[in-house]
This record gives C-alpha cells, sequence and structure tokens, in this order.
C-alpha cells in the first residue's frame, strides 16, 4: 500500500493519500484546497489515479478540495450521511465500505464533535482514521454544528476504544506536528476521553474548554455544504475570459486554465506545446497530433532563442495539468499575457477520446 500522511500549516490539517499499487487507485482522506498542488504532483509521480476523496466530517477551519478534484480528476466525493452534504457522490453510513483495489476502509460513524462525523477503519484494524472524533491527547470541541459532549463520549467509548488497542489512531489534526498514537496509548493517556475519565468528568471538561470560533468558519462551513464548490475556481468573467479561448477561467490557487475540450477546438493560431519529458510523450498517453514537445526544462532557452511574443496565445499541456499550470503561472510573472494550462492534461484528454469512441459505438 502507497501510504502518505500531509500537513496543512495553515489549519494543522492531516491529510492522508492511500494507494493500492496493484489497481494503482488512490484515495484522499480530508483535503485541503490550498494544497491541491501537493495531491497533484504526489498522485503524477506515484502515477496514481484518484478515485474517491473521503471527508471526517463537514470541517469549520479549512476548505475542502474534494471539489476541484472531482472536477479535475473524476473523482468521487464521500462524506457521513448525517452531515447532510446533497453535493456528495457517496454518503456513507455506520458499517459501510469503501474500496481501491485491495484496500477496504470500514466506515464508523462517530458523532459528536459534529453531528455528521465518522471514522474510516483499514479491513485488519491496524489503521484507523478519526477526524476530529479522536486526537493525540484530546478531542474536538462539540460546542457547534449540533456538536454534542455526551455523543462524542459514547462514540469514542463504545466504537474507537472497541479497536484493538495496536490500532494506529491517524487524527484530523495536530496543533504540535505529532502525527499519531494508538488506541491503547490514547486509553491510558488521553487528557479527555482516558478510561480513568468517566463521562461526568469529560463533560466538565468540554463545557469549559472557552475557545474562539475557527477564524475561518464563516467561509468553510458553506464552502464545504457545497463540496468546497463556492472556493475552487472562479468562472470566465471579462477579466479572465479571453478571445481565443472564451471558456478560460483561474483555479483558486490562480492558475488561468482552458477546458480539456478546447484542445481540439482551439484556432490553429494557438500553439499547443507541451512540456513533458520525451520518454512520456512515447508512453501509453502518447502526445497530441498537433503538439509541439519541448519539456519544461527547455522551455527557457526556446523562447529566448525563438522570442516568443509575450502578448500571443500560448497554450500548454503536460500529463495531469500540474506541471504546465506551475509554467503558465512562471510566464504570466515574466509578461506573458495570453498563457493558459490544459486543464486534466493528456489523461483527461485521452478520457475525452474514449468518451467520444464510446458514444459513437
Amino acid at each position: 500500500m502507497f501510504f502518505e500522511q500531509l500537513r496543512d500549516p495553515q489549519s494543522s490539517t492531516w491529510t492522508y493519500l492511500l494507494g493500492d499499487p496493484d489497481s494503482g487507485e488512490a484515495l484522499l482522506i480530508d483535503p485541503v484546497i490550498e494544497e491541491i498542488a501537493t495531491y497533484l504532483e504526489l498522485l503524477e509521480r506515484l502515477k496514481l489515479k484518484l478515485v474517491y476523496t473521503l471527508e471526517t466530517h463537514l470541517h469549520a477551519d479549512h476548505v475542502t478540495a474534494s471539489g476541484e478534484l472531482r472536477e479535475r480528476l473524476g473523482s468521487q466525493s464521500v462524506t457521513g450521511h448525517q452531515a447532510h452534504v446533497s453535493c456528495a457522490n457517496i454518503q456513507v453510513r455506520d458499517g459501510d465500505s469503501i474500496s481501491i483495489g485491495n484496500l477496504v476502509l470500514r466506515v464508523l460513524e462517530t458523532p459528536g464533535h459534529t453531528d455528521g462525523c465518522v471514522s474510516y477503519v483499514t479491513s485488519d484494524n491496524a489503521m484507523v482514521f478519526t477526524g476530529d472524533a479522536l486526537l493525540i491527547n484530546g478531542c474536538g470541541r462539540t460546542d457547534f454544528q449540533n456538536g454534542s459532549s455526551e455523543t462524542l463520549f459514547q462514540s469514542v467509548r463504545a466504537k474507537l476504544f472497541e479497536l484493538p488497542e495496536s490500532t494506529t489512531v491517524y487524527p484530523g489534526h495536530d496543533y504540535q506536528g505529532r502525527r499519531l498514537s494508538t488506541i491503547g496509548r490514547e486509553k491510558l493517556l488521553n487528557a479527555r476521553l482516558k478510561l480513568d475519565n468517566d463521562q461526568e468528568a469529560f463533560l466538565d471538561i468540554m463545557a469549559n474548554l472557552n475557545l474562539p470560533m475557527p477564524a475561518k468558519i464563516d467561509v468553510a462551513l458553506p464552502a464545504n455544504a457545497n463540496c468546497g464548490e463556492s472556493m475552487t475556481t472562479e468562472k470566465p468573467s471579462a477579466n479572465d475570459a479571453k478571445d481565443w479561448c472564451p471558456t478560460l477561467y483561474r483555479t483558486t490557487d490562480g492558475i488561468p486554465e482552458c477546458p480539456i475540450e478546447f484542445v481540439d477546438q482551439r484556432s490553429d493560431t494557438v500553439p499547443l506545446i507541451d512540456i513533458r519529458e520525451p520518454d512520456e510523450a512515447e508512453g501509453p498517453l502518447g502526445i497530441h497530433a498537433h503538439a509541439r514537445l519541448i519539456p519544461k526544462g527547455e522551455v527557457d532557452s526556446v523562447v529566448q532563442s525563438e522570442s516568443w511574443n509575450p502578448d500571443a496565445p500560448l497554450l500548454l499541456i503536460c500529463r495531469s495539468g500540474r506541471r504546465s499550470g506551475i509554467l503558465a503561472q512562471e510566464l504570466e510573472r515574466r509578461g506573458f499575457t495570453n498563457v493558459a494550462s490544459v486543464a486534466g492534461g493528456m489523461i483527461a484528454y485521452r478520457e475525452l477520446e474514449s468518451q467520444a469512441l464510446t458514444n459513437d459505438e
């Protein structure tokens, strides 16, 4: 199994990538919109296809990347059914499972921090992803989003603490940078939920936390109720859309993108530059018939030697859209005014071709 633990420093959120090497499929647990470039680069490097994004709950401190990842990569968004996120592709209940290849995650409903919290356990009980229901030496607050200290106490004691003591706990946050714990350790040492504390003691602790509201709550909650879609991309506007690409838009990280459909719709006067390495262009994805191959590391020298016009339209493509997006921004900073990346890259282009063939049949 591929496994990566990734941290968003602004919200101290832990995001987890799990991948099945045999099927080449992957999932992300609690992805953060500001870190989407990291996820795309990692998926591309490991040559994994993102199948699912899993949310442990409706987050109040950050905006999910599930919507944009679904738009770019075709992944499916998964939430707990009590989170009431109608845009999610799959709304899971206690006992349901999510699978990629041979990797199976079982769903445990663990409400209390919010009423829609779920945890995900590997089929061998070796790993559990607890979101905010159980943190290292703590737990999530219970004073908003229909939270309940009584419910959280029961969720942890009756669900999470019933797992083997050796089960590794991967929390949704840790504000000291700690990565993991175990069920046995939390039963013994968790300051709020250890077995030495009864429910009355826990309720007293939770009633006296006196925490400020999360800084992003007014933005994060409505965005996450819409799978983060309201925060992912800005639709074309008079300032963004170009005559040569009327459907051009910008992602939240500022990348100018044209939809994949535009590749074959563009005028012959709009060059298509493939910035992958030669061995990639010779691989299974091939290269577009009208693309010019210039590896990313060689673009600077070609720009200088050929004196490219910085005001002329320029379309960049790579494997998934990650490298071409970075280069598009670099060229904009150097004065190029009509450059854009192809959303989804050659992966999306071949999928579009495949869909067209299927429809023709």
